[in-house]
């Protein structure tokens, strides 16, 4: 009998406690639904970002005056309820958190997707519902991201090997001295290609990703893309093509604050 019940305390599974619930936004971000909300959210923020940022450097077309003004009033938002600088930054660190999220949650995707398929297709992909943009969907977003880190360093930081006539609080004159370099202009035509390319295909499908499959929007969702990506695209490209041009030309006038900054260098 002792044997028996030894014999049974052997065989009897080990309880197991429940594995812990992640908090509800956590919980639902593990889930492929709550990715992709959050890919299609944050990249409603950088869409409305990229766009805001091109009109912005329209200004470039109207002179230095308007253009570092424009870049003054960006520094004062919200000032003095805030310090002089702090909401831009506070914006920075927005983008930078709907940037992170938007990869994190892209590579998630793609980590599930090959994992629910180990292996791979036998034969031909059908291409006929997956266009060349989302085929490229990978590769047009590491261009993108490689070209966000050369623009900082270019435009926002001037770090010298990038760009070493950078001028604090100067921001024509820092576009136009970048874009005078002709590599460096066909660097920004390129990657402006690529972004539009992963614009197109981020508006196309940010619809379907929030649910918003409805038969009243899908006509309009491939025109809507196309019409956002091509905005963003031609005003980005005219900025190097029009100062390799010479419509837009070098000009050495600063804002008031960019040249006290320069007197006390000069000290």
């Amino acid at each position: 009998m002792q044997q028996a019940n030894e014999r049974a305390t052997k065989v009897r599974p080990i309880a197991r406690r429940p594995k812990r619930q992640l908090p509800f936004p956590l919980n639902l971000y593990q889930t492929a639904v709550g990715k992709k909300w959050v890919m299609a959210l944050t990249g409603i923020a950088l869409l409305g970002y990229v766009l805001a940022h091109m009109i912005g450097n329209l200004k470039l077309y109207f002179g230095p005056e308007d253009m570092n003004a424009y870049a003054d009033w960006l520094r004062h938002l919200l000032y003095p309820a805030l310090p002089e600088g702090w909401m831009l930054w506070i914006m920075r660190a927005g983008l930078l958190v709907a940037f992170v999220l938007h990869l994190h949650s892209a590579y998630s995707l793609t980590m599930m997707n090959r994992a629910a398929r180990p292996v791979g297709y036998q034969g031909d992909r059908d291409y006929i519902a997956a266009d060349f943009a989302g085929r490229t969907m990978r590769w047009s977003g590491i261009i993108v991201l490689l070209f966000i880190v050369w623009h900082l360093l270019d435009l926002t930081i001037g770090a010298e090997p990038v760009n070493g006539e950078f001028i604090s609080h100067d921001p024509y004159n820092n576009v136009v001295a970048s874009f005078e370099r002709p590599l460096v202009a066909a660097f920004y035509v390129v990657a402006n290609l690529a972004l539009g390319l992963h614009i197109f295909h981020g508006a196309w499908s940010m619809f379907q990703s929030l649910g918003a499959n409805n038969p009243k929007l899908n006509p309009i969702r491939r025109p809507f893309a196309v019409a956002f990506a091509a905005i963003v695209v031609v005003g980005n490209v005219s900025f190097p093509i029009a100062v390799q041009a010479g419509l837009v030309d070098q000009d050495n006038r600063t804002t008031p604050y960019a040249d006290e900054v320069h007197e006390e260098a000069l000290r």
